[in-house]
């Protein structure tokens, strides 16, 4: 791939506002957990204002949403200005206003004979298996095998009725005949009877050979015409696959020390072994491949979505995002290498210097208020957590201690058990859904209603975790219900105080029920994943209540949120 295919950078955009007063930071931005700094802020303001200004991005027509992204950089005349992407498959429209082309163009791939060639034979074996599937012989034998296969089943359960019924028959003989024929006629009597037995068994066997035989029969024509069907989905999968590998190797990125990498070699050490669909068309990979390939110096970087949100994701028109980890993060990972970052917020410990609170305790459980920002169990960088405090404070207890969880964010109450078959008690009811909770959020805007339930099947951004999707096909139930408690003005801006009653208990449900357009349409002030950052997320357990396992005594808790 030509790295240095244009004469100049014409993406390059001055800054019209005056960053005189900003400060240059000296470390680049770390690009999945961040606030933007202030020259990140300008660039996007000017890039947002033109959004707003041009037909095609403007405020007024924003069902073609999509994350775009600045970064900001240093020429070699030490000029500091930023460049501007767009996520996903761009035009010659969208580069000649000074988007940042793509890492690779797809439109030079498909002209290339190689690929049109291997394309042409895909599309043939498409063909091929289209018609072999419209043989009206291959419809007839699969209704045949059906229609075979239930005859099948209903006339051997006919049979084994009439052998359960023919049996008790039996017993019922002998018991009465019994009492009435000598010992010597008995015994006849009851050899016939067995022959009888003998002889319902064997036309049973007679009748399953008779009907697999039938079967087989259909199933052998059958086969002889799928076969062909098979061998061409397979050849056709293999050739997909090489054709997407050819794909992956052309899309090549470069690192500030000129290496470079393609999505094989970037993917491959990774669990997943393959690039996932859409690698690489992200607006980082882009934004930084285009300051390498013109020698321009990263200072920092922000995204932002703008438009209307996909039906299944949660985007705020307008919000910052950090990049996705499943699509990005190993890319990123190379292109990053040897430049100094910020630090990972991720890592810090946001626990430190908290305490956790008793309110209740016995010998059998406690019942605690978390702070916000705490985990329930240790995560994958840190150990601090409600469950290693409790350790510490119950060093010679049994474990589990963790009956059920809140998220990191989330304050409020949580009930611990103390040995396991208390554990293993209160976790039956929450498994039962006999444990009653509910949580206090306040809410961006002015909701309207006063109460109502949200029923939305959820399930994980496989390319972004831990971030939740709207999935009709694959999404597990969650259900919630809810009510207004008190909607709060401050300097002429609204915002809702509801009560949230959760049925089930999926991965961030209540966030994704408030924020997301199906549900209250309106995220949970301080949401980093699902609205702006705010100096704490505002959702609290308020109240618990569920039955001590031992006592059976009802016990009934709430604590009042700090918001």
């Amino acid at each position: 791939m030509d790295l240095t295919n244009q004469t100049k950078p014409h993406c390059f955009t001055a800054f019209k506002t005056s960053i005189a007063h900003c400060d240059i930071p000296t470390r680049f931005t770390f690009p999945f957990c961040y606030q933007p700094n202030e020259l990140s802020l300008i660039a996007t303001q000017e890039l947002q204002t033109f959004l707003s200004t041009d037909l095609k991005w403007s405020t007024g027509d924003r069902g073609l949403g999509r994350m775009f992204g600045v970064l900001v950089v240093k020429n070699k005349n030490n000029d500091i200005g930023y460049l501007s992407a767009i996520s996903g498959k761009t035009t010659n429209e969208m580069t000649l206003n000074n988007f940042v082309p793509p890492v690779f163009d797809m439109d030079i791939t498909t002209q290339d004979k190689s690929y049109t060639g291997e394309q042409a034979v895909i599309n043939q074996i498409n063909t091929d298996i289209k018609r072999l599937e419209g043989n009206p012989d291959l419809l007839k034998f699969k209704q045949d095998l059906d229609n075979k296969t239930k005859k099948y089943e209903q006339d051997i359960e006919l049979k084994k009725r009439q052998m359960t019924q023919d049996k008790k028959s039996r017993k019922a003989l002998r018991l009465t005949q019994k009492e009435t024929l000598s010992a010597d006629d008995f015994r006849e009597f009851s050899q016939a009877l067995d022959k009888n037995s003998v002889e319902h068994k064997l036309q049973l066997r007679d009748l399953k050979n008779s009907c697999q035989a039938s079967i087989d029969d259909t199933q052998q024509k059958l086969n002889t015409l799928t076969s062909e069907i098979n061998q061409l989905k397979e050849r056709r999968k293999n050739k997909s696959s090489a054709l997407q590998k050819l794909i992956f190797q052309q899309f090549k990125f470069l690192n500030s020390k000129g290496e470079i990498k393609n999505l094989i070699d970037i993917f491959g050490p990774t669990p997943r072994g393959v690039p996932p669909s859409g690698a690489g068309g992200c607006a980082a990979p882009k934004l930084l491949q285009y300051a390498f390939q013109w020698d321009l110096q990263p200072i920092a970087m922000a995204e932002f979505w703008w438009g209307e949100a996909p039906k299944s994701e949660i985007r705020q028109h307008g919000n910052f995002y950090g990049a996705c980890l499943g699509k990005c993060e190993p890319i990123l990972a190379h292109m990053l290498e040897g430049m100094v970052l910020d630090d990972n917020p991720l890592l810090d410990n946001p626990a430190e210097g908290k305490e956790l609170v008793i309110i209740y305790q016995d010998k059998d459980l406690l019942v605690i208020n978390k702070p916000a920002e705490f985990l329930s169990v240790p995560g994958k960088n840190i150990q601090d957590s409600v469950y290693t405090r409790m350790k510490s404070l119950f060093p010679n207890n049994e474990s589990p201690f963790i009956v059920h969880r809140l998220d990191q964010s989330t304050s409020g109450l949580m009930v611990i058990a103390l040995n396991k078959k208390v554990h293993k008690k209160l976790q039956k009811q929450f498994i039962e859904r006999s444990v009653k909770k509910s949580y206090v959020a306040l809410i961006e805007g002015d909701l309207k209603q006063d109460q109502g339930v949200i029923n939305l099947p959820l399930r994980g951004d496989l390319n972004d975790r831990p971030r939740q999707l709207i999935c009709q096909v694959n999404g597990k139930p969650s259900e919630t219900s809810w009510k207004v408690l008190e909607r709060i003005e401050t300097t002429g801006q609204v915002r809702t105080k509801v009560q949230l009653f959760p049925i089930t208990g999926r991965t961030h449900q209540l966030r994704v029920h408030c924020a997301h357009s199906l549900g209250l349409n309106m995220p949970i002030v301080g949401d980093d994943l699902y609205g702006k950052v705010e100096n704490r997320l505002h959702l609290h357990a308020n109240t618990l209540e569920f039955m001590h396992p031992n006592t059976k005594e009802n016990m009934t808790f709430e604590i009042e949120s700090e918001f």
